[in-house]
């Protein structure tokens, strides 16, 4: 089985709501489960998931970049918040050969859990 059918397996298998957005990647949009435009890439030889967060705020930048750092080092099981242009998202990364379903699912539970339980936390920073 190569990669792309065991993703799709897996999402199948969670029983997520999702597309495929290009050849070899798909986006999770799953309200109920409060999983919104989580990107799940193949780049062999790993497996990217990611999702933007918000637009990094132009007031208090040093303090919003200390938060995301403090939450990084104390409750991201997996994955990490980044930069990427404008905007905070959280990245992960899995390696394709050896990920199975559990750790899938754990990497986008981490995920989910971050944006739930992040949000008051970073929303000080879009006012």
């Amino acid at each position: 089985m190569d990669i792309k059918e065991k993703l799709e397996g897996y999402l199948m298998k969670l029983s997520l709501n999702y597309e495929e957005v290009s050849e070899n990647a798909w986006a999770i949009r799953d309200h109920a489960k409060g999983l919104e435009n989580i990107i799940v890439m193949v780049a062999d030889p790993v497996i990217l998931l990611r999702v933007k967060v918000m637009e990094i705020p132009k007031a208090n930048r040093e303090k919003y970049f200390e938060t995301l750092l403090t939450l990084n080092a104390t409750e991201m099981v997996h994955g990490a918040y980044a930069i990427e242009g404008a905007n905070a998202i959280i990245v992960d990364s899995l390696e394709a050969a050896t990920m199975d379903l559990e750790e899938f699912q754990a990497s986008i539970d981490s995920i989910g859990f971050a944006l739930a339980s992040h949000y008051q936390t970073l929303e000080q920073f879009r006012k």
